[in-house]
């Protein structure tokens, strides 16, 4: 467990803590008990969760124990951080069944097992949340609280321009219960955030010490950002990168990590795999063509920690097949057609826009006037012309959009 703490520092996934001396020495001595929460607000975790996902991870490989808190009831109330008006709210029933989803994908990033001493256990913050009484929470919780000191909060300040809610409002208060709930049940002493929940990490533990005289810890990690200043979130460009395989297939996947900035490569390996620290430090050596060789580490270790080894190898030899010019790779990504439709009359824009590779008929005539469909490796100048079926190979067609995002067209029948 020696040196947790500056592993995490090295991987740049530390962004602000409290008492760093003390915090230091619990990491590398005790085993302690800590949390991290996730609103549930989708049926899918995203890039945006990764981050903490790994620090939890990291966290409970050195002999930490996890206790990821999914946030059934937060998530009816909706959490002001990092944005600019209110989260649209959706049913409870909604809520419970994303959160069955969002347990599932994180056992591919943590060790949930009852013979790990150190096994992560899965929460719900409706099961204590719900029960509250309103008035006993006013007067119990509401009472340490100054309004003051709230509205001093970056992710409430930010909000007070556009409008926040009272029940926004609340939502420090709800945090910072869930960490004196979870001090007092599981002895969690450290709980780790994104940045923009510094302000709420601070409040449970002020909350803890006036209410139970104890210390307890807290860091976040940092705003992810790319070399480009665009934010890795669910709102990224390009749309959201998820980690349920039927939202983001693996070989999208990977090819979202093989394609980033060669700036960014080294950067995302320290943040999003396990590789050392001083094995990173090899390949931020390597400059020019030689990067692609990064790039193709990251996207592998990423797509194997999310997907599985066995996935990653699949996406690892359809991207080689693609990059050799061998466009028929069975594990590029594809979709079946009748082909009857051939017969019907349906057109290249039909098609990309159906693929998912261009979201809208727009974007298929702006991309085919600079250049950037491809069907069978020919460019095509006017996507609104019908495919035949002298264009078929094996009766598939291989689209491409851009420079590097593929899709295999099967016509059956």
């Amino acid at each position: 467990m020696m040196e947790t703490l500056q592993n995490l520092i090295d991987r740049s996934l530390v962004y602000q803590m409290t008492n760093e001396e003390k915090l230091n020495e619990l990491l590398s001595t005790d085993s302690l008990s800590f949390y991290i929460g996730f609103d549930a607000t989708a049926s899918s975790l995203h890039l945006g969760h990764l981050v903490p996902l790994m620090i939890a991870s990291h966290l409970q490989r050195a002999g930490h124990r996890p206790h990821i808190l999914i946030g059934g009831a937060t998530a009816l109330v909706g959490d002001p951080s990092g944005r600019s008006t209110e989260r649209s709210l959706e049913s409870r029933d909604t809520i419970d069944q994303w959160a069955v989803s969002l347990k599932n994908q994180m056992r591919r990033f943590l060790d949930f097992s009852d013979e790990n001493v150190n096994g992560a256990l899965l929460l719900n913050n409706a099961d204590w949340l719900n029960k509250l009484n309103y008035i006993t929470f006013l007067r119990d919780i509401g009472k340490h609280f100054s309004v003051n000191r709230m509205l001093t909060a970056e992710s409430v300040k930010q909000r007070l321009e556009t409008g926040l809610s009272f029940l926004e409002f609340n939502y420090m208060l709800l945090q910072s219960y869930d960490f004196l709930h979870l001090f007092r049940d599981k002895n969690c002493i450290l709980q780790v955030g994104g940045a923009d929940q510094w302000g709420n990490i601070v409040a449970g533990i002020d909350l803890i010490r006036r209410k139970e005289a104890a210390e307890v810890y807290g860091f976040t990690c940092p705003l992810v950002t790319t070399s480009t200043g665009e934010k890795m979130s669910k709102s990224q460009p390009g749309g959201a990168i998820w980690l349920d395989p039927n939202l983001t297939s693996p070989y999208q996947y990977y090819q979202f990590w093989i394609n980033v900035d060669d700036r960014d490569a080294a950067y995302f390996m320290k943040l999003y795999t396990y590789l050392s620290v001083n094995e990173i430090a090899e390949y931020e050596k390597l400059s020019g063509a030689d990067t692609r060789r990064t790039k193709e580490k990251l996207a592998f270790e990423a797509t194997a920690i999310a997907h599985g080894l066995e996935e990653a190898k699949k996406a690892q030899d359809a991207a080689k097949a693609l990059f050799a010019g061998n466009g028929h790779q069975q594990n590029v990504p594809s979709t079946d057609i009748p082909s009857a439709r051939i017969t019907e009359g349906i057109s290249a824009i039909d098609l990309f826009t159906e693929t998912g590779l261009c979201p809208s008929r727009g974007e298929v005539k702006r991309l085919g006037k600079q250049g950037g469909l491809y069907i069978q490796g020919e460019r095509v100048s006017s996507p609104e012309e019908k495919i035949t079926v002298e264009m078929l190979e094996d009766n598939s067609l291989l689209l491409r959009a851009g420079k590097k995002r593929y899709h295999r067209i099967i016509f059956t029948g």
